[in-house]
């Protein structure tokens, strides 16, 4: 039994949407970077499966180039929150530019 290409593009739209209320709606910074990598996911959902569907290697390529910027991107990010945390008790997304010293 197969799944339908349909059906992942709808599951990537959802994980996308989600990822995109967390960024606006949330102003926790490991919130917001946990929704970043949800979106990224969800593009990689979606490049997984019309790869498949089309039969061509070139979107597990790009999965792994994606792959690559989200480690890049939580490794950096997670580092800017801890050196924020370590300031403030409190850290806002919106109050993070004023935390420069």
């Amino acid at each position: 039994m197969s799944v339908e290409l349909s059906n992942y593009i709808a599951l990537s739209a959802v994980m996308f949407f989600i990822g995109v209320t967390g960024v606006v709606v949330r102003r926790n910074p490991l919130i917001v970077l946990m929704s970043i990598e949800l979106m990224l996911n969800a593009a990689n959902l979606a490049l997984v499966a019309f790869s498949r569907a089309w039969v061509n290697t070139a979107g597990h390529v790009f999965v792994f180039l994606v792959v690559t910027v989200a480690a890049a991107e939580a490794a950096i990010g997670l580092a800017i929150v801890v050196a924020a945390f370590r300031r403030a008790k409190n850290v806002d997304v919106d109050e993070v530019s004023r935390l420069h010293g």
